[in-house]
């Protein structure tokens, strides 16, 4: 089989350390690298760690596992596909630092890749997604990085629960059944859903603002039944530059259950700084999508307590 070797690279004028640190922590890409909807580490050992991901790639939602080694001295994380998905036959790469002092780093993304059956369609597929996604993750990851010290007061991190009569699998059933949004949830206006893949979801979706402005969103989700539901906004709405966000639903007690509800956001200061009434500080800012990611997670909660005591 023939492999396919490629380097992109980009100039980011923050420390190598702040940006090695970004590329380590896998949990934290759903919210700074576009194409990541969810990311976790699943073992950690001597040699390295094993994470999983779900990503989108072309348009579609896919999910794969990763062996990766991060060495925080010579500033590189060296990565290989464990259970590459078709069309892929292997995928593999690494992250390199180029420390430059005062002026930065310099970021090197490598990747090496094979098609199966030396397929040259699905070469050409997965060339264009390598593309794609790897000027996202670099441009999303300068901007990161370069931002990094305002990181505190742009980020939002907050969570709703409530514990209602009920089972796990009728409440995680209501939140996963998106078709049905539109004629349940009072906010939702339009929804279209694609599931390719059980359990991997692709939407859009129109919602009504508390002021009765409409905003579309597109989401990629990840269903894992029957404890999390897991999304990445692709097209955000309004003064956001990010925004993932997950529902848990629990046992709790005989015959409860309890939903949750978080959201992790990052503010966009350009985008707020250009509203015809602009908040006068981020701290009014923050309260204002705090308050209006949460009513609709709260009403999307009450609804799904009706939903769950009347199964």
């Amino acid at each position: 089989m023939t492999t396919t070797r490629v380097t992109h690279r980009i100039d980011v004028v923050a420390p190598a350390q702040v940006v090695h640190r970004i590329v380590s922590d896998v949990t934290s890409w759903p919210l700074y690298f576009p194409p990541t909807v969810r990311a976790e580490q699943v073992s950690r050992d001597a040699d390295g760690e094993l994470i999983r991901i779900w990503a989108l790639a072309n348009g579609e939602l896919r999910t794969w596992t990763s062996r990766r080694r991060l060495d925080e001295v010579a500033l590189t994380v060296e990565f290989e596909q464990t259970t590459p998905t078709d069309p892929v036959a292997s995928m593999g790469g690494a992250w390199r630092l180029e420390d430059r002092g005062a002026d930065g780093c310099t970021v090197f993304l490598d990747h090496h890749y094979r098609a199966i059956d030396d397929d040259p369609q699905a070469l050409e597929r997965i060339s264009r997604a390598v593309d794609t996604n790897s000027r996202s993750e670099l441009a999303a990851l300068k901007a990161a990085a370069e931002r990094a010290a305002d990181e505190e007061e742009l980020l939002v991190d907050f969570s709703d629960s409530e514990t209602f009569p009920g089972t796990v699998e009728d409440a995680y059933e209501f939140i996963r059944d998106l078709e049905k949004w539109p004629e349940r949830i009072t906010h939702v206006l339009r929804m279209e859903v694609r599931e390719d893949i059980p359990g991997l979801q692709y939407m859009e979706m129109d919602t009504k603002s508390p002021d009765g402005s409409v905003h579309t969103t597109q989401s990629g989700r990840v269903c894992v039944r029957p404890g999390l539901i897991a999304y990445k906004q692709t097209r955000v709405a309004g003064v956001l530059l990010a925004h993932t966000g997950e529902w848990t639903f629990e046992p709790d007690g005989e015959g409860s259950v309890r939903v949750t509800s978080r959201h992790r956001v990052i503010l966009d200061v350009e985008a707020i700084a250009a509203l015809p009434k602009p908040p006068a500080s981020l701290a009014e800012a923050r309260v204002a999508v705090r308050n209006a990611l949460g009513g609709n997670s709260r009403a999307t909660i009450a609804i799904a307590r009706r939903y769950a005591e009347q199964c």
